[in-house]
């Protein structure tokens, strides 16, 4: 018997209406998830462990033959609430930044936005995702999934990385893509990707139900998240300011050279 696709999926919130189909639906039982943190998603895809994972979307530029599901993705037209930088003191005059170790995308967007619209270099240490631990050991905390979104701790100022680039481009931000090896075969997935995609979004309700109290927020919260902060398209906005990231993540170093989507 065939084993079944091996699939990376990244362990928070924003990505249950993406596999809600493999979860609850007419693709359930066809997929070999595994549950994970954004960056191990990359490196599971990378190292061959997965078939495909939701990788964040700068890893895409550091994968060798990767290939990309089309019109799919998770990121932002405006404010997203799960990517913060909470921080003791106004962004213009932070120097040290302490950086949730799962984070690879919004690591980098980070860089980005202090180095080309803040004209600022900051240090940067890697921490667990406690932000009240991280804000003793540095100015600002980059938090990002559950942890940014259901943060109501004490601090002086909080910036919505996804609203904060489109103040500066105007533009919306991917986080995350369905990528695997272009050997994986992925064009074959997208039809039940697609499908369980638009069967989670149908079922916004019972997800924010079953959700809510793992998370202790209120299901109108969870369900506004998943419907207006979070978009799961991959429209030609969003890849225009996907591409706006990887020419600004190339012009800033972050990775050397600068890769077009290779859809499958």
């Amino acid at each position: 018997m065939a084993s079944l696709p091996r699939v990376s999926v990244v362990q928070y919130l924003n990505t249950v209406p993406l596999i809600w189909g493999m979860l609850k639906g007419d693709q359930q039982g066809k997929y070999d998830l595994s549950f994970t943190t954004p960056a191990q998603c990359a490196d599971a895809v990378r190292s061959g462990q997965a078939d495909i994972g939701i990788v964040p979307s700068i890893e895409y530029q550091r994968m060798d033959h990767a290939q990309v599901l089309r019109g799919l993705s998770i990121a932002s037209k405006a404010e997203v609430k799960s990517v913060l930088l909470l921080s003791k003191v106004p962004i213009e005059e932070i120097k040290t930044v302490a950086m949730d170790n799962s984070s690879r995308t919004s690591a980098a967007l980070l860089r980005i936005l202090m180095r080309k619209f803040y004209s600022r270099f900051v240090t940067v240490t890697p921490s667990a995702p406690k932000p009240d631990e991280m804000l003793k050991r540095a100015d600002a905390a980059l938090v990002i999934g559950d942890p940014a979104l259901t943060y109501d701790g004490p601090v002086a100022e909080i910036y919505d990385l996804a609203a904060e680039w489109k103040k500066f481009t105007g533009l919306p931000f991917v986080f995350a893509l369905w990528a695997g090896h272009e050997r994986a075969g992925l064009s074959r997935l997208r039809e039940d990707f697609v499908a369980s995609r638009d069967f989670g979004l149908r079922q916004i309700d019972e997800i924010a139900a079953e959700y809510a109290p793992r998370l202790d927020m209120r299901p109108e919260g969870v369900r506004v998240y998943l419907t207006e902060n979070i978009d799961y398209s991959l429209d030609e906005e969003n890849r225009k300011g996907l591409r706006l990231f990887f020419k600004l993540a190339c012009e800033v170093g972050i990775v050397p050279v600068e890769k077009e989507l290779n859809f499958a």
